[in-house]
C-alpha cells in the first residue's frame, strides 16, 4: 500500500523503492525527487481508493477501501486521537467532486485544565461544541482572516479537542488550489512538493483549501455517512510519529502536545 511520503533511502534501487512504497515499509530520509514520486503514488491511489476514476462520487461499499471512523474513536483523551488520527482522510464532498488530504500533523487539547484551550475558561456559545457528543467539527475564526478546524473529543459533557494543523493533499488538488487562490503557471507546477504545501500546511491553509467555515461546518458530525466533511481509514501505517511542543500559542506553551507524522514534507512549522 502507498503510504504518501513515508521516508525512503536515496539509494534504494527504483524497483525497490516502488516495491517498498506499495507495502507501505518507510526507511531512511525523503529526497526531493522521491518525495515528488512517492506522493504523486500516493495521489493516484487515493483517486483509485474513493471511486474517483470514473466519477466523483466517494465509494464507501466497495471492500477493503476506506471505512468512516466512529463516534467511539474521539471518546477518549484528546492525546491518543491526535496521535491516532495521523495517517487518516480527511475529506470534504462538493458538488465538483471530492477532496482528500491525508491528515499529517494534529494538536492535542485538554479542555478546562490546559490554558490554551478555547474550553478552559468554561462553556459558552462559542466553544459549546468543545463540551458537545465527539467527533463533531469546531471551526473557529482567528487572527480576523482564516479559520481553524478541530474535532471534539471526550464524552458529551467534557471538554476536549483535537486541531488539524496539517493535510498532504491527495485528491480534488486542482479544486483546493482555486480555493486557496493559487494559480499555477503550468499543469506541471500541481505536482511540486513546494505548491504543493502551499494548499493544505498549516491549519488556515487547509480550512481555506477545504472550504471550511464557521458558519458551515461549526457543529457539523464528521462521523455521519450523511456529512459532506468526514474522516476515512484507508488502513495506512504510520511508521514514526514525532511530539513536540505546540506552536503559534503562549499559554501552556510547553506541553509536548503536537504529533506529526516523521520526514513528511507536508508538516507546517517547525519539525524538531
Amino acid at each position: 500500500m502507498v503510504t504518501g511520503l513515508c521516508p525512503v533511502q536515496p539509494s534504494a534501487p527504483s524497483k525497490e523503492l516502488s516495491s517498498r512504497a506499495k507495502r507501505g515499509i518507510c526507511i531512511g530520509i525523503v529526497i526531493p525527487s522521491e518525495a515528488r514520486d512517492l506522493h504523486r503514488a500516493a495521489e493516484l491511489r487515493i483517486t483509485r481508493l474513493l471511486g474517483m476514476e470514473k466519477s466523483d462520487e466517494l465509494d464507501m461499499k466497495a471492500p477493503a477501501r476506506v471505512t468512516l471512523l466512529k463516534t467511539n474513536f474521539f471518546n477518549r483523551d484528546p492525546r491518543r486521537v491526535a496521535r491516532a488520527l495521523l495517517g487518516k482522510l480527511l475529506i470534504r464532498k462538493t458538488p465538483r467532486g471530492t477532496l482528500a488530504g491525508r491528515v499529517v500533523e494534529t494538536e492535542a487539547y485538554l479542555g478546562q485544565g490546559d490554558a490554551a484551550a478555547h474550553s478552559a475558561a468554561g462553556r459558552t456559545p462559542r466553544n459549546s461544541v468543545l463540551f458537545g457528543p465527539p467527533g463533531h467539527a469546531y471551526v473557529y475564526f482567528i487572527y480576523g482572516n482564516h479559520y481553524c478546524l478541530n474535532v471534539s473529543c471526550l464524552p458529551d459533557g467534557v471538554p476536549g479537542g483535537v486541531l488539524f494543523r496539517a493535510l498532504e493533499p491527495l485528491a480534488g488538488i486542482e479544486q483546493m488550489a482555486e480555493a486557496r487562490g493559487i494559480v499555477p503557471a503550468k499543469e506541471s507546477d500541481l505536482k511540486k512538493i513546494s505548491l504543493l504545501k502551499k494548499i493544505s500546511s498549516g491549519p488556515g491553509r487547509l480550512s481555506e483549501a477545504l472550504e471550511v467555515t464557521r458558519q458551515r461546518d461549526n457543529g457539523k458530525s464528521l462521523v455521519s455517512a450523511r456529512s459532506d466533511l468526514q474522516i476515512l481509514d484507508d488502513a495506512y501505517r504510520v511508521r514514526k510519529v514525532t511530539i513536540t511542543t505546540r506552536i503559534g500559542i503562549v499559554k501552556s506553551a510547553e506541553q509536548p502536545l503536537r504529533y506529526f507524522i516523521a520526514g513528511n514534507p507536508f508538516v507546517s512549522g517547525r519539525r524538531l
